[in-house]
Order: structure tokens, then sequence, then C-alpha cells
């Protein structure tokens, strides 16, 4: 796998492979193996969050690589300049991505043109990390999502949801998305369940 661009495009396997890992490199993060050695990687946010920036700066130092930090006032990332061509600059002086953005399009672009490792860290369609982080948190705390099921209460009609359902129709445990009625009545594009997916 070089890219982590959606839970929709992983395997079932592929989920449990990326947890299992996470929860090996957490329990002792000194001895984080230096696999991002001599390594430069571009953080591009053209949407803000602390946490996430923290977390996936945190996590490529630990793993031995240099971080660099783009905000959306600093690369012309869907304005100006197509996606293609800064993926194409950008692939031939950087080693990975990482980007947080509005359009899912955006990422799959960037990942296509740039031929580097690129991580979706926030989209509009999904919120692929978000999920790992929580899966991981559900193995740690209770063994396994195996059995289990998940409720996710929110907007129904958001990345995150979108990202659970897939997740769930992966890994085969029984997800619950309770979440208001919008005011506007508007349908949802939330319709998977591991039966269709």
């Amino acid at each position: 796998m070089k890219h982590l661009l959606s839970i929709e495009e992983l395997s079932g396997a592929q989920l449990e492979k990326l947890v299992d890992l996470a929860c090996v490199l957490k329990k002792d993060r000194k001895a984080s193996p230096q696999v991002l050695n001599g390594q430069q990687w571009a953080l591009i946010f053209t949407k803000s969050s602390t946490r996430t920036r923290v977390s996936f700066e945190v996590g490529i130092r630990e793993l031995g690589g240099s971080v660099m930090f783009l905000s959306g006032a600093d690369i012309q990332l869907g304005r100006g300049e197509p996606i293609k061509d800064t993926a194409r600059v950008m692939g031939r002086m950087i080693h990975g991505a990482v980007i947080r953005t509005f359009a899912q399009q955006d990422v799959v672009d960037f990942a296509q043109f740039s031929g580097i490792p690129t991580i979706n860290a926030l989209t509009d369609d999904e919120h692929p990390c978000q999920i790992l982080a929580d899966l991981q948190t559900i193995k740690e705390r209770l063994g396994s999502w195996k059995g289990k099921r998940v409720c996710f209460l929110g907007d129904g009609d958001c990345n995150v949801a979108r990202s659970w359902i897939w997740a769930s129709a992966r890994l085969g445990f029984d997800l619950v998305i309770g979440a208001p009625r919008h005011s506007n009545h508007r349908k949802s594009s939330c319709n998977v369940s591991p039966a269709t997916a």
C-alpha cells in the first residue's frame, strides 16, 4: 500500500494490519524504527487543525523524517496552479505528503501526479486517519471490534460517518449512526451497508 487516501479503498486485512502496526509503534515510541530517515515530508493543510498537525509532525519525526508545514496561504493547491502541476513539482523534491483539504479528488490527483506516498488527513468525503485511530482505541480498550456495535453520534452525512460506514463494511462490525434530521431534509449520501459494499 503506497497511499492512504480513503477507508473505502482498503481491505479488511489492510485495516487490521494498519491498526496492529499502530499498536506496536505506540507501545515503545522511543524505539520507533527510523523508516523515514533522511526523508522530507510535507504537511499540506488548506484546512487547519491543531491535533492533526501535531500528531503528524511528531509521528514523522519519531520515524526519522523531517517535516515542512504548508498552509493554504503557502501553496497554490487548487488555486491558479493545477493540482497535477503542484504535485509533479513537489514529487521531485519531497518524499511524501500529508494533505488536509476540502476535495477528495485533490488528494487523489496529488497522489497520482506526484508519484510519492500521500496520506489523506481529512477531506470533505473521508477522514481515514480518524477512523484508524478510533479502531486502535477500540482494540486497545476492548480487545477487538469483532462482535461489537459501534455507535457514531453526530452529522450522519459527513466525512467521519462515511469512513465509519466503510470500516464497518470492510471489518464486519455493526455500526449505528445517530444523527439529527437536517432542517433542509437533504438526502444522505451515506447509503452503504456491509451487504452492498
